[in-house]
């Protein structure tokens, strides 16, 4: 199954999103335009699991701060394109629900939930991690909470037959969900030879799943 686009209007304009999603682009562009490489790049400026938590500086910039840059880079044109196709399916809902700044906030507390639940699973990795899934995981987990019954227009392949299905974003995301964990169990001990981050997905989920109401202004005027 494919998501492509919903069925949940906004009231309001998604700009970070949009902002979000363009930034993404301009690094990974970057990445793989520089004249250093993107893989010293990725290992420079990519959330390396050991350093995260040992806070031991052997990079450029804090091990801290690359749980932000870490957020803006990509593995290539797939990881990329994925990452976007969910944020721009999914994110400008929730942005509109929690207003622009909140929104911001909100993204960035997912991804570092993400980032710090991949690092605890492997703490010795020197592995860097680099993707905006993790802080897209948390949207998904707040979509699936305050939208349930969306419809999502999804791709399904039948065999060599593939046609569009309005799916609720309970089921899509789900599914998504169970994937995420079931990789994840297969992965454990497996961790050291790469791939993907399957904690950091369901790490960013459940942070945003449980916190997404705290996040909802009230009655007060939306940033």
């Amino acid at each position: 199954m494919i998501p492509y686009k919903d069925d949940n209007p906004t009231t309001t304009f998604p700009f970070v999103t949009i902002g979000i999603i363009v930034l993404n682009i301009v690094v990974f562009l970057y990445q793989i335009t520089s004249p250093s490489g993107t893989e010293r790049l990725v290992f420079a400026y990519g959330a390396i699991p050991h350093y995260i938590i040992s806070f031991d500086k052997v990079q450029p910039i804090h091990p801290v701060l690359t749980v932000f840059t870490a957020m803006f880079m990509h593995g290539g044109i797939f990881h990329l394109a994925g990452n976007m196709l969910y944020l721009w399916i999914f994110g400008n809902n929730i942005e509109d629900k929690l207003g622009h700044v909140r929104f911001i906030v909100f993204y960035i507390f997912c991804g570092i939930t993400a980032a710090y639940a991949h690092a605890i699973t492997d703490p010795q990795s020197l592995i860097p991690m680099v993707g905006a899934s993790g802080a897209i995981s948390g949207v998904l987990g707040a979509y699936m909470l305050l939208f349930p019954r969306a419809l999502v227009h999804t791709l399904v392949f039948l065999g060599f037959f593939v046609t569009v299905v309005k799916i609720p974003a309970l089921i899509v995301i789900g599914f998504w969900v169970i994937i995420q964990f079931i990789n994840g169990l297969i992965s454990t001990g497996l961790i050291r030879e790469g791939g993907v981050a399957w904690f950091a997905h369901i790490g960013g989920f459940i942070a945003g799943l449980f916190t997404i109401k705290l996040w909802v202004p009230g009655r007060s005027k939306q940033w």
